[in-house]
């Protein structure tokens, strides 16, 4: 399975891709949301995107309308992973087409909760 890790933050980055890689997942990474627009289109469909919300150039909440404004993408699924913690927050990310929220920090366990919550099989 592939993942592509969404992260302004190489030390999250490497933090995610340290924690999805015992789960038998490929990690592809990307340092903003329009560098992540053109290594998803590189990359094909990935089977997860985590991308967190404060990025510079194109932030994470642009990148999930992004992505959902394209048909092609309708099935995927997108996970946020934020500091954003107020409640409003995760509406707003959900209403842009995110599947799921994690809030900053967390630890394989969560990740792996809501890899279950999403149907994905992690092993």
């Amino acid at each position: 399975m592939r993942v592509l890790v969404i992260d302004d933050s190489r030390t999250t980055r490497m933090i995610l891709a340290q924690m999805l890689k015992p789960l038998g997942f490929e990690v592809c990474e990307a340092g903003d949301g329009k560098e992540a627009l053109g290594v998803l289109e590189r990359m094909g469909h990935p089977d997860l995107v985590l991308v967190d919300w404060d990025m510079p150039v194109m932030d994470g909440h642009a990148f999930v309308n992004a992505v959902r404004s394209k048909p092609e993408y309708d099935a995927l699924p997108l996970m946020m992973v934020t500091a954003h913690a107020a409640p409003e927050s995760v509406m707003q990310a959900l209403r842009a087409g995110a599947d799921e929220y994690v809030i900053k920090p967390f630890d394989q366990e969560v990740i792996r909760e809501k890899l279950e919550l999403l149907g994905i099989a992690a092993s």
